[in-house]
């Protein structure tokens, strides 16, 4: 393939692993897409897929796994510790090889038209896509929730991009943009006070004053009687992984509490690993190229 995007879609359901595989099978065996990963949450009740592809080909994907997303997931019914206004919550689209990110902007812009028409679901442009300043950022176009959508739509501000002016009654409307690779990085925490992980996000995250590329919030993960500060790392190259961390892990000893472990969801650029090892083991002279796979 000579150009190569990336797109990762959520998904708002991370319980019913049948209906995931399902989503997931509109990619598998398909001519110019590959995908390469999908990975569901039962706390979060959602479910992140990860595919490549060519670009046309990526797009006609899109809109063929919206539509059974809109045809499988119920919002109605929906409980979930994560933030979410659609059966299919977010869709961005990310260049890799020989794409640009207005090439990326128009295939956006391309599929929510496509699916807005098929399946009378609004779409909000967002991130690089943005029509205003006030949609660029996720967490403001998704303020409100599913519930409180169709009463945000009513304000001037918020008529979506593509699509009708009111939600779909169980898929509700989606966010879809160019954007450049983000990481999802959670960090677990050794207590059940939901409190301390919202303090600690707040401490992190750029909208009250930490880091400015990191978008983070307090998570309960009752399965395991533990919270979790939950995050997307917009840019990996100006705020790494390992200084987020170790801040996590400095507020978390205010209040008596240990990391207990952290994941990445989805997949990584390998260099905000080799970042992450150089910090942590001290490398001297270390460069990229001495990663045995980056030599294949």
């Amino acid at each position: 393939m000579d150009k190569i995007i990336e797109c990762v879609p959520n998904f708002s359901e991370g319980r019913d692993l049948a209906k995931v595989d399902k989503i997931a099978e509109v990619f598998r065996g398909r001519k110019g897409v590959k995908l390469l990963d999908y990975s569901s949450d039962e706390d979060h009740n959602r479910s992140v897929v990860t595919i490549v592809g060519e670009p046309c080909e990526v797009g006609r994907a899109m809109v063929e796994a919206i539509g059974r997303a809109v045809e499988l997931i119920d919002l109605t019914k929906h409980v979930g510790q994560h933030p979410r206004m659609g059966a299919v919550d977010v869709i961005p689209f990310i260049p890799i090889r020989n794409v640009t990110i207005e090439e990326a902007d128009k295939l956006a812009r391309d599929v929510a038209r496509e699916a807005a028409e098929k399946y009378s679901l609004p779409f909000f442009l967002y991130e690089k896509s943005a029509t205003a300043p006030h949609r660029e950022n996720l967490s403001n176009v998704r303020k409100g929730q599913f519930e409180g959508m169709n009463e945000k739509m009513k304000d001037a501000l918020w008529k979506p991009d593509f699509g009708p002016d009111t939600v779909h009654p169980t898929a509700g409307a989606a966010a879809i943009g160019a954007r450049m690779p983000l990481i999802a990085y959670n960090v677990n925490l050794s207590t059940s006070d939901l409190e301390i992980a919202d303090k600690i996000a707040k401490q992190v995250r750029h909208l009250n004053g930490g880091f400015r590329f990191v978008k983070a919030m307090g998570v309960e993960l009752k399965d395991r009687g533990i919270v979790q500060v939950s995050m997307n790392l917009t840019d990996y190259t100006r705020t790494s992984i390992y200084r987020v961390f170790e801040t996590i892990k400095m507020e978390a000893s205010r209040y008596g509490v240990n990391i207990v472990g952290s994941e990445v969801i989805g997949l990584l650029p390998m260099q905000a690993l080799v970042d992450t090892a150089d910090y942590y083991l001290r490398l001297e002279n270390f460069k990229y190229d001495q990663v045995l796979e980056t030599r294949l």
